[in-house]
């Protein structure tokens, strides 16, 4: 794996995890061809949309406490500060921190730098960024114009540094480079990994990191009942706080497609071993995640009564949800682990799961560690799933699956696709913060929440007669929702 200190890039997903963004048969042939690394990461001979790394990498660095960020790139590719910076409002005030801002600054790349260059662009925004904001550190996102003009980020930056006396980071996370999306957190660990983490001045026994998006605070009372400390990572963190990672007596993550790299990372580098067990979602799940904790915490001796106590508490109030959900038939859409945790919380529920689709697929894991196959987690825990299919947010696709299976409940990651359920009359959950359903109140929480949308199914049936697709009757009566995929079949 590509963590070296001395490595100014990192190794690409389709490359070092062998990741594809295509394919539809079972989820047990899926997880055997992976194996094998069978499976092409092919081109769709038609795609309404795509996304960025470079999204992915924003979501990493905009809101560490004391940094600025320089996006080296046209204005357009600078478009989402304001909407990172009301989720980061949200839940600062929901975890009671001080709101946080995205100190962020667009370099304004133009066609004429295009021909000329942008470095003195980049500097000017530089300077601007440590006069305005008076950062700890700087990161600096390329961008598919930095990358075409062939700017030299990584000696700028290193110039920049000397100049300014504080960090000053390259994220490489042109959108060109890379299929998947879920590069862009590669590309942003991995510049934290060489120019801000250091090695352990004192090893903090009782201190998990816990690398999470920008999120509630779950985790906290969770680790709590086992004497343990939470270091979230990485937004709504400072500088000095990242630096001192390597302290941690363990790494966690909430979704091993976010976070795996830099966890490995710490593992090789600074001996910070990883839980090596999927996430705390549903009830099995956690209680491995807990023992797994525990194992590098010392805390092994009194896991098992507070595995045993939060069963107990929680059993008469998860009863009474499983028996409201009972024939339930649900349909899963979201990134590549995090769908499988919501595949295994759903049917932990007792709800029926017709379908699970990812935005992509991860046929290895960094370090190659087995233990973090989390589709080979799901189905030796709940079986095949004879509808699997990845599908990197394409609606036109996406559509054509739900008309198909009929669902009665949507779980999905992405804001965008609950829409896709309100057009089809089919009551959605959105999961946009991964955190709150983590753990055994995570799981009663999830669960309510379920409920709770199928209450709304009679106005979605009312605004989905009155809805218009925007696609063509041929469209719409293609029996096959994979008719423009790139392969991968079963």
């Amino acid at each position: 794996m590509n963590t070296m200190l001395n490595l100014t890039e990192f190794e690409i997903r389709e490359r070092r995890l062998r990741s594809v963004i295509s394919y539809h048969g079972t989820a047990s042939d899926l997880n055997e061809k992976s194996k094998k690394t069978a499976l092409k990461c092919g081109s769709r001979t038609y795609q309404q949309c795509s996304d960025c790394s470079q999204g992915c990498a924003e979501t990493v660095t905009y809101l560490i406490k004391d940094a600025a960020v320089i996006v080296h790139s046209p204005i357009g590719c600078c478009s989402n500060p304001s909407l990172t910076e009301l989720q980061g409002e949200v839940v600062t005030r929901q975890r009671g921190l001080k709101p946080q801002r995205a100190q962020i600054i667009c370099s304004n790349i133009r066609e004429k730098d295009t021909i000329y260059g942008a470095s003195e662009k980049l500097k000017k925004a530089a300077y601007a960024a440590k006069e305005r904001f008076n950062p700890s550190a700087i990161f600096v996102h390329s961008s598919c114009a930095a990358g075409i003009i062939g700017e030299d980020l990584e000696a700028q930056t290193d110039q920049l540094e000397k100049e300014l006396k504080i960090p000053v980071i390259p994220v490489f996370c042109e959108g060109f480079k890379s299929r998947i999306w879920s590069t862009g957190f590669d590309a942003a660990f991995h510049g934290i990994l060489r120019k801000l983490v250091k090695p352990p001045e004192e090893k903090q026994a009782d201190l998990v990191n816990v690398f999470n998006f920008v999120g509630n605070d779950t985790f906290s009372g969770l680790l709590k009942k086992l004497g343990l400390r939470v270091n979230y990572l990485v937004p709504l963190t400072d500088i000095r706080t990242i630096s001192k990672m390597s302290e941690a007596a363990c790494t966690a993550h909430i979704c091993e497609t976010l976070a795996t790299y830099i966890a490995n990372g710490l593992e090789k580098q600074y001996g910070v071993p990883e839980v090596k067990t999927p996430a705390p979602f549903g009830i099995k799940w956690t209680d491995q995640w807990l023992r797994e904790v525990a194992k590098y915490t010392g805390k092994e001796e009194i896991v098992e009564q507070v595995i045993q106590s939060e069963h107990e508490r929680i059993q008469p109030e998860l009863e009474q949800i499983r028996e409201r959900l009972k024939g339930i038939r649900v349909y899963i859409f979201a990134g590549d682990s995090y769908a499988h945790s919501l595949a295994n919380m759903a049917t932990d529920l007792g709800l029926e799961l017709v379908g699970l689709t990812t935005l992509h697929h991860d046929q290895k894991t960094d370090g190659n560690t087995e233990e973090l196959n989390t589709l080979n987690h799901l189905i030796k825990d709940k079986g095949e799933i004879e509808n699997y299919s990845v599908c990197n947010k394409q609606p036109f696709q996406v559509i054509k699956i739900v008309k198909k299976l009929q669902p009665d409940l949507l779980i999905v990651r992405h804001m965008n696709m609950t829409i896709l359920g309100t057009k089809l009359g089919i009551p959605s959950v959105l999961e946009g913060d991964v955190n709150v359903s983590a753990g055994y109140d995570g799981f009663i929480k999830l669960g309510k929440r379920l409920h709770e949308a199928l209450l709304r199914k009679k106005v979605l049936k009312t605004i989905a007669d009155h809805v218009e697709l925007p696609y063509t009757d041929w469209w719409l009566q293609e029996e096959d929702p994979f008719y423009f995929d790139g392969g991968n079949k079963l």
